[in-house]
Parts: structure tokens; C-alpha cells; sequence
């Protein structure tokens, strides 16, 4: 789909066909798109993931800059005769690279391979190396080169890096805290990505570096399953990117190659040489790490696209006039880069679509083999409340499989005896509403509306009918003195059921967490759903970015260490003696106002069927 884009771009655009011209409105959504690409990157790496990976990324990105940059600057100077200077900035440019083909790889859901996260990270470090480069030789030429201009840049981008990366997180925790609107939510999160990249350009670095740090420092508040998130990526594939990628089509005259001079011999050299040393950065950091050879043809397609940095630097260099009269970077050169734009971006999708096609394979293949116990999991979600709706709906979002396109059931009891037209339209309301905030997650919910003689029993019996796995319900609000903590719906639905379920009260968004501390009684991992709370748990700390913190005795915890350790090793996690149960409340001392609870309580059966209690 994106190379199609760029070959649109190519047919309609003034060097084509002449259809649209790449106007105003081109530059600027355009823009916006490039910033898109570079900050949907930084928000869709997993951050515990890529903490491990981190030396590899680094490794990549240094490969990728140097290996380009000597090949070119020796191809630069022995077979296009071009200067010192010249050489440089043009072989700088080829070590550049984006994320063009990086929304195939949301598109297969394979963003969390470790090899995408290799290729991100590398192409953080090989951009941030690129723009130096081109903005000390733009310094050469603005007279504002000095013997410290080196070290007033590096300082600048470290203060600016430092300043997004300790200011960025608490500004938007405390805004999501405070406004719930979709649109609100929204337009903040573009705000600060504008805001990041104006910052960098402000220092003189290009904004897709400030644009990827506003990604990375939001990655923990914006969930992956979650409605922002698909607003966001929605809008990005389905405007801003095209946009930015047309316009890119549209900047390339074809016809300059085959009407003389060194366009046509500058453009295979640049074409050959970019996309040779990317493949090798990709074989050498393949070798170097024993990786696979599919992870090899991953990196390398997301590598070697050629365009943000590439654009802007050739860009700079055509306006820069030196001594002699000529431009640094001349119309060959320029012609030149857009044609190695084109078909670096073509074969970087193409292979990048066939590595994330054979990983999307072997993932279901193990799905296959681990079974289809899974692929059974549903989670009911009563609706009775219309104030806790939107909690309940993104706390089932978190927990459940990100595989499995459905399995929500949103359900709505009428008391049969105490019912009226009022009622029965507010619980549609309560659905409908239910309904329409996982639509915006892209995950469809089953409504169910019923009579029953009581709340208690319509759930109990929606569980049978539905065979659903899981129950998230709320913590009702006592009505007097002798009211029970749980209240009578939650303990007859405790008495009634044999299935995992959760009771949750909510002081902030889900997605504000940095921290779930999990009480664990002695025994609990002689309950039969004990496996299954541990990985609802070390799935929401997964997805949400936050450390999972188990509390048990010695016995207990030794069990769920092993647990953990062999099936959510990717999850951050702690573990901490709790040798009295009794002394529960004494672990609400370590747990802070930003911190979430979970209380296990496990009821021993001898039926097959028990479960826990969470």
C-alpha cells in the first residue's frame, strides 16, 4: 500500500501527469506525517522489551551510520569526483533512514518482535548521528561555526532530550486524569508531539528526533488496546502519512534521468550504495547477535528506506551556494536522492511486508500448538453503572488476549420484579455506551440484555449461557453502617459462580498506573484459576508499562517466580516477602496514590471447576 502511495505520488504530481500541484497543503500535512511515522515508532516499542535489547539497537544504529557513511564518502570522492565537504554530507545522507514501512508492521501486529525493536532503536541512534552531521556542516556555511559549536549542540540536544524525557510524563499523567474526553485526549497528545518537535528544531536538530522521544515518554500512558490508540493510528494511516508519502512521489521528475548529464549515473550510485550498506549493518548486527535470518530481513527493510533526514539534509544542501559560486548539493544530486528515495521506500516495503508476513505465520503457528484453551476466554462486564462503564471497559481491554479479536460480553439485567420503561432504556444506553467505547479500540462486544428475578442470578446465568471465562464488575458504594464491604451482588455472585472475579474501584484511569502491588494468601497456588489471574496481571503490566509487585510467603512466591519467569519473562516484575496475612495492612504503606491494589482471595474447592477470586 505505501509504495502504491509513492508511485501515486509520482503519476499525479507535476513531474507526472500533472494533476495536482505539491502545494502548501502538501508541505505541511506532509510534515505532519513524517512526524507521525517517527512518533507512532517511539510509541509502539515495548519499553520493557527494548530495555534488553538496547545494546543491539545501539550496535545497529552505529553499523548503519558507519558503514554507510564510508562507503559512500570513498564511492563520493573516486567515482563522482566531488569534494570533502560534499562527500560527507551526501554520504551522511545515505546512513539516514525511516520508518517508512514501520505501519506494515502494525498492521500484522508484530510490533513487539524483537526485531522491530532492534531496527527502531537503530534508527533513533543512526538519525540522531545524521543530523549532527548536518547541522555542523550547515553551521560551516551559516558562519556559526566556532570551536564550540560542537559542544553547544550536543549540550542543547541533551538538555532538550533530558527536558522531554522528565517532563513530558507527569504533564500528561495529570492531564489524563483530569479530562476523559476523546477529542480533549486527542489533541493533547498531537499538541505534545508538535511541541517536542518544535523544541528540537528550535536547537537545531529536525523535529522527527523530538517527535520520537514524545512517542517513547507517552508509550506507558497510551495502551495499546485502548481507544486513543486506534484514534491515533487511524488518523496517521489514513491522512497524515499518505500525505507525506504522495508528496514524496511528487518531488521526483523521472525524466531528468534520461535527458543527459550525471543524474542517471548519480542516482545508481546513491540507489547501490544506500541500500548495499544497510544490508550489511543488517547481516553484521544478524551475525554479531546469532539472530535468525527473517530478523535479518526485518531490520533491513526497515532500515533501508531513505527519506525524512534524507530529504531535509539534501534539501539544506541545495540551498547552500559556497565559494565558488555552486551549490553544495547540486540538481544531480537532488534528482539523484529522490529517485534513491523511491526505490529504497519500495524495496524496504516489500521486503518488510514478506519478514512481517512469515512472522505473523509462525505466531499463529504456536498458537496452534499451545492450544485453543485461550481462544475461549470471555470476559463478562456488567453494566449497571453508567459512571464506571468506561473503567470496566478499559480494565477488559488490558487483561484480555490482544489475539483474539472478540471475547467482550457487556451485559444488562432488568429485575423482573422492580422494572420499567425508564430502566430498560438507561440500561440500553448503559450498552450502547459499552459498546461504543471498544468499537474505538477495534474490539467488537457482544450485548446482552435480560430479565432475572435478581442482578445476581441474571449474571450467574449469562455466565452459563455465554460460557464466560471472566467477571469485571465494580465495588458498590455502601449504603449504611451494616452494609458489607462487597455487598450482597458481589458475595452472591462470589457464592454462585466458580470463575475468575474481578472487583475493581476506580480512583484514576487504568492507564495513569505505574505500579500494581498483588497481595497473595499462603496456598493460592493450589487454586486451579491461579495461572490464570497471574497472566491477566503480567499481561495488564505488560501492556500498561508499569512493574507487577507480588506480596506471599516464601512457598508461595517461590511458585509464582517460576511461573513468571517461564511464560512472562517480558513483564517487569517484583517480589517481596509477606510471611503473616494478617499483616496485610501494613503493605498499604508501600503503596502510593498512583499504585493499584489487587487483594487475591482464594477459596479451596474440590471441584474442577473452582476458581479465583481477584
Amino acid at each position: 500500500m505505501y509504495k502504491r502511495q509513492i508511485l501515486a505520488g509520482v503519476v499525479i504530481g507535476e513531474h507526472g501527469f500533472n494533476i495536482l500541484a505539491r502545494d502548501s497543503s502538501f508541505e505541511l500535512f506532509g510534515k505532519v506525517g513524517l512526524y507521525y511515522i517517527m512518533f507512532l515508532a517511539g510509541l509502539e516499542m515495548n519499553m520493557e522489551d527494548f530495555k534488553s535489547i538496547r545494546a543491539k539497537a545501539m550496535v545497529l544504529g552505529l553499523l548503519a551510520f558507519i558503514f554507510p557513511l564510508g562507503i559512500g564518502f570513498w564511492t563520493n570522492i573516486h567515482i563522482l569526483d566531488y569534494g570533502v565537504v560534499t562527500s560527507v554530507l551526501l554520504a551522511s545522507m545515505y546512513a539516514s533512514h525511516t520508518l517508512i514501512a514501520y505501519p506494515i508492521v502494525i498492521r500484522y501486529g508484530i510490533n513487539r518482535q524483537r526485531a522491530v525493536g532492534i531496527a527502531v532503536g537503530g534508527t533513533a541512534v543512526t538519525d540522531t548521528l545524521t543530523l549532527l552531521v548536518l547541522a555542523v556542516i550547515g553551521g560551516l556555511y551559516k558562519g556559526e561555526s566556532s570551536d564550540m559549536f560542537w559542544v553547544w549542540l550536543v549540550l542543547k540536544v541533551i538538555i532538550l532530550g533530558s527536558v522531554i524525557m522528565y517532563t513530558f510524563p507527569p504533564i500528561a499523567r495529570w492531564f489524563f486524569r483530569r479530562y476523559s474526553d476523546n477529542v480533549v485526549q486527542y489533541i493533547f497528545v498531537m499538541a505534545m508531539v508538535f511541541l517536542g518537535a518544535g523544541l528540537m528544531e528550535v536547537v537545531g536538530m529536525e523535529g522527527i528526533l523530538g517527535a520520537f522521544l514524545a512517542g517513547l515518554v507517552l508509550n506507558r500512558l497510551i495502551p495499546h488496546v485502548s481507544p486513543l490508540m486506534n484514534r491515533l493510528e487511524f488518523v496517521g494511516n489514513a491522512l497524515f502519512i499518505p500525505y507525506f508519502l504522495i508528496g514524496v512521489g511528487m518531488i521526483i521528475d523521472v525524466r531528468s534521468l534520461f535527458t543527459g548529464g550525471e543524474a542517471l549515473k548519480v542516482a545508481i550510485v546513491m540507489t547501490v550504495v544506500a541500500t548495499f550498506s544497510k544490508w550489511l549493518a543488517a547481516w553484521a548486527t544478524q551475525k554479531i547477535y546469532r539472530m535468525q535470518p527473517n530478523e535479518r530481513s526485518m531490520i533491513f527493510g526497515l532500515s533501508n528506506a531513505q527519506a525524512a533526514a534524507t530529504l531535509a539534509a539534501v534539501l539544506i544542501g541545495h540551498e547552500i551556494i559556497m565559494e565558488n559560486g555552486e551549490r553544495l548539493l547540486n540538481d544531480d544530486v537532488l534528482n539523484g536522492t529522490v529517485v534513491m528515495i523511491l526505490f529504497t521506500c519500495v524495496i524496504s516495503s516489500l521486503v518488510t511486508e514478506r519478514s512481517a508476513r512469515r512472522f505473523a505465520l509462525d505466531e499463529n503457528v504456536q498458537s496452534e500448538k499451545e492450544g485453543v484453551k485461550n481462544n475461549n476466554e470471555q470476559i463478562l462486564i456488567p453494566v449497571a453503572n453508567p459512571d464506571t462503564i468506561e473503567d470496566l471497559i478499559n480494565l477488559a481491554l488490558v487483561i484480555k488476549d490482544a489475539k483474539q479479536k472478540n471475547g467482550l460480553i457487556a451485559l444488562n439485567v432488568i429485575n423482573d420484579n422492580n422494572s420499567s420503561e425508564k430502566k430498560e432504556l438507561q440500561g440500553k444506553r448503559n450498552l450502547e455506551k459499552a459498546a461504543m467505547i471498544a468499537a474505538a479500540a477495534d474490539v467488537p462486544v457482544t450485548m446482552v440484555s435480560r430479565y432475572d428475578l435478581n442482578i445476581a442470578s441474571g449474571i450467574i446465568h449469562t455466565i452459563k449461557e455465554y460460557e464466560a471465562t471472566d467477571v469485571v464488575i465494580g465495588l458498590h458504594r455502601k449504603a449504611n453502617i451494616v452494609d458489607s464491604f462487597f455487598g450482597h451482588l458481589a458475595e452472591s455472585l462470589l457464592k454462585g459462580t466458580h470463575r475468575e472475579v474481578m472487583i475493581a474501584k476506580f480512583l484514576m484511569p487504568v492507564n495513569t498506573l505505574r505500579r500494581i502491588n498483588i497481595a497473595v494468601p499462603p496456598k493460592a497456588e493450589y487454586e486451579t484459576g491461579f495461572a490464570k489471574w497471574v497472566e491477566h496481571f503480567c499481561r495488564m503490566g505488560s501492556i500498561l508499562g508499569c512493574r507487577v509487585h507480588f506480596f506471599s510467603n516464601e512457598r508461595t512466591l517461590m511458585r509464582l517466580q517460576q511461573l513468571v519467569k517461564k511464560k512472562y519473562v517480558g513483564t517487569p516484575t517484583e517480589f517481596s516477602t509477606l510471611d503473616e496475612w494478617d499483616d496485610l495492612l501494613l503493605l498499604t504503606g508501600q503503596v502510593n496514590y498512583d499504585h493499584l491494589l489487587v487483594v487475591i482471595s482464594c477459596l479451596l474447592y474440590t471441584s474442577d471447576a473452582a476458581d479465583d477470586k481477584a
